[in-house]
């Protein structure tokens, strides 16, 4: 491992920070978030190091294909070499976590007859002066959910033509004080992916049930929604956009939305249904549904409205009443069944669960949806449009 000294670059006591390296940090961080994540950092970063590229790679162990490679400016050919082949018989990889290491170094370790192939490929290209920081992901997880293929790594690469002089300690020393950025970033890039999937399944979720959803900010602002709610605000009767808000024609209605939103909005809090009168276009019953938000997000998102509207029986999805109530698949299973009518003794035989356990879980079922009786729950179901086919917008 490099010992670090006080690089230039970073401000010391009264001094100021490299405008250069603030740049740098900034377009790593503003990467996260952009469509094509990192090439312009991945462009500063290659200036920065005064090298020819630098390359992101990501990649879970043991596959033959890395998720993610870029390198701005780099050959395709090359890049199309590497992913479709190189890749897979690269042994610069499983570099000590997060320390900055050299190809030269790395590979002196190893026997010279080994790896003959990809030594005269990176020869051959006259990129082989490599500096490699490894940062694994999930390591530390138990070993059911590796099994899963849980970790994953990003490889950050940069590269200088031989011709150039190679890379000095100095150099190395300034890659690795940005080496606990780039887990930061990566990080966070990861968390994004997820909400981003996460928030996609549950407006595909209310979609595919015939559902139309809208989520609110706290000040009654539309966050998103999904196609059955466009249709229904551009239809303007009961309900449509004001702006960027929504609002409700009856008054009673736009004042209860009011208060919903005026209040803690903790999930669990139980759900609030009414009953959205419009004659020319047929009534819908609105569910709403707190949103689980940390008091840093207020403003971001705070509510889910469901809209549906009721028709004649059909089965209910338990998934679906998970998604969208936030139960246990195990309340789900028991919700769902109570849905088609049976009482909570012969539900708990179809599922094959003593009684007392059913009784446990209906319990746990009134807490999170706020309802006190089995009948105020098939009715939830019903207004929801999960407990009846047809029940769509």
């Amino acid at each position: 491992m490099v010992n670090l000294v006080a690089p230039a670059y970073v401000a010391g006591m009264g001094g100021a920070i490299d405008p250069e390296f603030s740049d740098l940090l900034a377009r790593l961080y503003a990467g996260v978030g952009e469509d094509q994540p990192w090439r312009r950092f991945l462009e500063s970063l290659a200036r920065w190091m005064e090298s020819s590229f630098a390359t992101l790679i990501i990649t879970a162990p043991g596959k033959r294909q890395p998720a993610t490679f870029l390198t701005p400016g780099s050959s395709p050919e090359f890049d199309a070499a590497y992913t479709e082949t190189l890749f897979a018989a690269d042994p610069f990889q499983g570099l000590p976590d997060g320390t900055v290491t050299s190809y030269a170094e790395f590979m002196a370790e190893l026997p010279a007859s080994a790896f003959a192939e990809y030594r005269q490929a990176m020869a051959q290209s006259g990129f082989d002066q490599v500096l490699g920081v490894d940062l694994h992901f999930g390591a530390g997880m138990p070993g059911a959910v590796r099994a899963a293929e849980g970790r994953w790594e990003a490889r950050f690469r940069v590269s200088r033509h031989n011709s150039l002089p190679d890379f000095t300690r100095e150099e190395r020393a300034r890659l690795q004080v940005l080496a606990p950025h780039l887990r930061i970033a990566v990080g966070l890039f990861e968390k994004l992916q997820f909400a981003g999937a996460e928030h996609g399944m549950f407006h595909a979720t209310a979609q595919g049930l015939g559902l139309a959803l809208v989520v609110l900010d706290r000040n009654r602002r539309i966050v998103s929604s999904n196609a059955l709610a466009e249709t229904l605000l551009a239809e303007a009767e009961g309900l449509r956009r004001r702006g960027e808000e929504l609002a409700f024609s009856d008054a009673a209605h736009q004042k209860l939305l009011g208060d919903l939103l005026g209040k803690d909005l903790a999930p669990g809090g139980g759900l609030t249904r009414f009953r959205v009168e419009r004659p020319g276009k047929g009534d819908v019953v609105v569910t709403a549904r707190p949103l689980e938000l940390s008091a840093i997000h207020a403003g971001t998102g705070a509510l889910a409205l469901f809209l549906a509207r009721p028709g004649p029986e059909a089965h209910t999805d338990p998934q679906s009443l998970r998604d969208l109530l936030g139960l246990t698949m195990a309340e789900a299973r028991l919700a769902a069944v109570l849905g088609e009518g049976l009482s909570l003794v012969e539900a708990a035989q179809r599922l094959g669960i003593a009684h007392n356990t059913a009784k446990v879980q209906l319990r746990a079922v009134f807490a999170k949806t706020g309802v006190r009786r089995q009948a105020q729950l098939v009715a939830l179901m019903g207004s929801l449009g999960l407990g009846f086919a047809g029940g769509g917008v």
